[in-house]
């Protein structure tokens, strides 16, 4: 009499037979568990080994490669929500817009700086504690009706921030991404607090400006084809010269050489372990100097 043949179960599931066996740890695995393999099949366990040991793929400046422009498309998303506010109260301009300092009178209106101001007036602005200006301006636009542009002024900024922010991401991947535009943003902000203190801004111009320098910055180190590079830097610099006498050109020039800064130390950092030392290194003494800066503005401006 013939002995009577083993039967072999799979090792997740005791009570399902199998006869194939995972090819890279040996065991036997039901259909439920079998993946497939450059050869064979592999279990669930073996699989997820696998790719924690695959190294990821990254970017020439160390991002990891994505192919959704994520981040592009929630900074618009949070300036089209930020215009809609504008137009649902627009008290929101007042309150969040970048300004160094000014006066708020008691109607309620809002007056240039002066440092002896008559009772019933109290401060505004940065030098009142209200530091988030320096970021939150730079999130707001022109409403429907006011300014040189009117609602052009968010649709233009949108429309650049679709093109050159999405070749950007695509680059640099979303940490890096987001770093950049919002030290860009800050950088702006900042020149605007030094130079133009009493001057209400805002825009994402600062922001868009310094993708601009890291599109530029990047197609240089990548080798690119700079001429057409090349023309529309010229078509950047020439908006802002023209921007001297339409918008706030402290913000476009504060926000090109942040993100120029920025960019150069995405570009040129070493390509081994201390590439992301040197890149966080960067953006953190960057940020550093624009606060130190602004702590020093304020200081002058309230004495």
């Amino acid at each position: 009499m013939e002995p009577e043949s083993a039967v072999t179960t799979c090792y997740r599931h005791p009570k399902v037979e199998s006869h194939v066996r995972c090819t890279r740890c040996d065991r036997y695995i039901c259909p439920d568990c079998m993946r497939e393999a450059a050869v064979g099949h592999q279990c669930v366990e073996c699989v997820k080994e696998g790719a924690r040991s695959v190294r990821q793929a990254r970017t020439a400046f160390g991002g990891r490669i994505t192919g959704v422009p994520l981040v592009t498309y929630v900074l618009i998303g949070l300036n089209v929500l930020a215009y809609l506010g504008e137009l649902v109260r627009s008290s929101v301009v007042d309150r969040f817009e970048m300004l160094g300092r000014g006066l708020v009178g008691p109607d309620g209106g809002h007056y240039v700086w002066q440092a002896d101001y008559p009772p019933g007036y109290h401060p505004e602005g940065v030098v009142d504690g209200e530091w988030y200006r320096l970021l939150t301006g730079a999130f707001l636009h022109l409403p429907v009706a006011e300014g040189t542009f009117g609602i052009l002024h968010i649709v233009m900024n949108m429309v650049s921030l679709w093109n050159i922010g999405r070749a950007v991401e695509f680059q640099l991947g979303r940490i890096r991404y987001v770093a950049l535009y919002l030290l860009s943003a800050l950088g702006g902000s900042v020149l605007v607090l030094l130079i133009a203190p009493d001057t209400p801004t805002l825009g994402a111009s600062g922001a868009i400006f310094g993708l601009g320098a890291a599109y530029y910055v990047m197609a240089r180190r990548l080798g690119a084809d700079m001429r057409s590079v090349n023309r529309f830097m010229a078509g950047l610099l020439l908006w802002l010269l023209i921007s001297a006498g339409l918008t706030s050109w402290q913000g476009h020039l504060g926000g090109l050489l942040a993100g120029g800064a920025v960019t150069l130390a995405y570009a040129y950092a070493p390509r081994d372990r201390r590439r992301n030392l040197v890149q966080a290194g960067t953006c953190v003494a960057v940020l550093a100097l624009l606060v130190i800066l602004s702590l020093a503005k304020v200081a002058e401006l309230t004495v």
